[in-house]
């Protein structure tokens, strides 16, 4: 089992560092003019300008309050990713966005480390994280029960994220051997 863990650790970092040399959109706060950041340089930024950039480097930006974020908070996401789970059928899914399980870990980590710096009241972490956990909560239960089905990944088009594909062809292949084992190979 330990294994599987790490091959499903090992996607996540994968997908984040594909994530994170993506680009991102930001409104800038300051004027910049020839930064260098290992091999890739800003020539000249001007206040006001909104740009798009490697997600990392917007990333910096914005923690040193240098440019804003274009988009909505992400918390407005997972709930709203939350309300259509609950909308669906026991053995539905609702369509989850491919980033969504990366921007999801990466607003957690912000929220956690914001509220133990005091810049988030703790509170506001505690009921984001409540609200992950009944998504994964309610998609993993969902997708344990179609794993011992006749269905196929290529089965859900793209309503399952990349990680979900991995976990669920793990539970797959983890319920046809149980099943095996338990029934003298008969499926």
């Amino acid at each position: 089992m330990s294994a599987g863990r790490e091959t499903i650790r090992e996607l996540f970092e994968q997908r984040e560092r594909e994530f994170m040399l993506g680009k991102a959109r930001v409104k800038m706060r300051a004027s910049l003019e020839n930064i260098e950041a290992g091999e890739y340089g800003i020539e000249s930024l001007s206040e006001g300008q909104s740009v798009e950039l490697p997600r990392w480097v917007a990333e910096e930006l914005v923690g040193l309050n240098l440019a804003e974020a274009s988009d909505e908070p992400f918390e407005v996401e997972v709930f709203r990713a939350l309300s259509k789970e609950k909308m669906m059928g026991p053995l539905q899914l609702s369509t989850l966005p491919e980033n969504f399980y990366i921007l999801m870990r990466r607003r957690m980590g912000y929220l956690e480390d914001a509220a133990d710096e005091g810049r988030v009241r703790r509170e506001e972490f505690e009921k984001f994280r409540a609200v992950c956990y009944d998504l994964v909560g309610m998609r993993l239960s969902k997708l344990l029960s179609l794993s011992s089905s006749s269905a196929n990944a290529s089965d859900f088009g793209d309503k399952l994220a990349p990680e979900e594909r991995a976990f669920f062809g793990g539970a797959q292949s983890m319920s046809a051997g149980w099943k095996a084992a338990l029934l003298g190979g008969t499926k």
